[in-house]
C-alpha cells in the first residue's frame, strides 16, 4: 500500500524565486503541461507519445485532424460516438463493458465531468480494479479537485501496490496539487523501486532530482 500523502512543506505563496523556476524547469522537461497524467489502462510509452501531440500522418488527405476542428465540431463528434452506447445503456445500465467505453470517450473527449460519472458508475462494478480507480482519479484532477484525485490513486495503490500509472500520477498531483515535492518524490522512488524495468526510468529520476531541488529551495 502506498505510504499516505506527507503534509507540503511550502504554501504557494511562500515559495522562493527559485523554487518558482525548479517548477517551471520540471514543466518544459515533462514537455506538456505539469498537470499531465497517464491514463490508468494505458501504457506510458504511450501516454507519453500522445502528449506530445506528433502529426498523424496516416489521416486520409483533405480530412481534418482533430487539432483543426472547432470545440463545437469535436462535441458533436463525441456526442455522435457515445450517443448509440447511451443508449444501450438504457437497457442493460449494468453493461461494464459499455461503461468503460463511454467514460474513456468523454475522458478522450476531455469532457472530464462526464468521464467521472462514468468512471464512478464502473467503479461501483468491479471496485478493486486499479486501472479504473487511476482514470477516475485523473478525471477528478482534472475537474480541479486534488484531494480526490489522490484519494483514488491511492485506493488504486491499495488494491494494485506496483501501478505506475498511480504511482506517476500520484507524485504529480502531490507536487502541482499540494505544493509537496518532498510527496512527490516520495512517490515516484516507489514508482521505480516496485518497476524496475520502467521505460521512463531515466526521465523519472530526473523528474526526482527536480522535485529534490524545489523542495530545498
Amino acid at each position: 500500500m502506498a505510504k499516505r500523502e506527507q503534509t507540503a512543506q511550502h504554501s504557494q505563496a511562500n515559495w522562493t524565486g527559485a523554487q518558482a523556476y525548479i517548477l517551471a524547469v520540471f514543466c518544459l522537461v515533462l514537455g506538456v503541461a505539469l498537470g499531465y497524467l497517464f491514463r490508468g489502462s494505458a501504457s506510458p510509452a504511450t501516454e507519453t507519445a500522445e502528449a506530445s501531440g506528433p502529426a498523424d500522418s496516416s489521416a486520409p488527405h483533405g480530412r481534418p485532424t482533430q487539432a483543426e476542428l472547432s470545440p463545437e465540431q469535436q462535441k458533436a463528434m463525441l456526442d455522435q460516438a457515445v450517443a448509440p452506447l447511451l443508449a444501450t445503456l438504457k437497457t442493460s445500465p449494468d453493461d461494464f463493458n459499455t461503461i468503460s467505453k463511454v467514460a474513456n470517450l468523454y475522458y478522450d473527449g476531455r469532457q472530464y465531468p462526464e468521464a467521472v460519472k462514468y468512471y464512478q458508475l464502473a467503479v461501483k462494478l468491479q471496485p478493486k480494479n486499479s486501472d479504473l480507480l487511476t482514470d477516475l482519479g485523473t478525471s477528478i484532477w482534472y475537474t480541479g479537485d486534488a484531494d480526490g484525485a489522490i484519494a483514488e490513486f491511492e485506493k488504486a495503490l491499495k488494491y494494485n501496490p506496483n501501478h505506475p500509472g498511480a504511482l506517476f500520477n500520484l507524485g504529480v498531483v502531490r507536487w502541482q496539487g499540494k505544493m509537496d515535492p518532498k510527496g512527490a518524490v516520495q512517490a515516484w522512488e516507489e514508482l521505480l523501486q516496485r518497476n524496475p524495468n520502467y521505460p521512463q526510468k531515466q526521465q523519472i529520476q530526473e523528474y526526482i532530482e527536480r522535485a529534490k531541488q524545489h523542495a530545498k529551495g
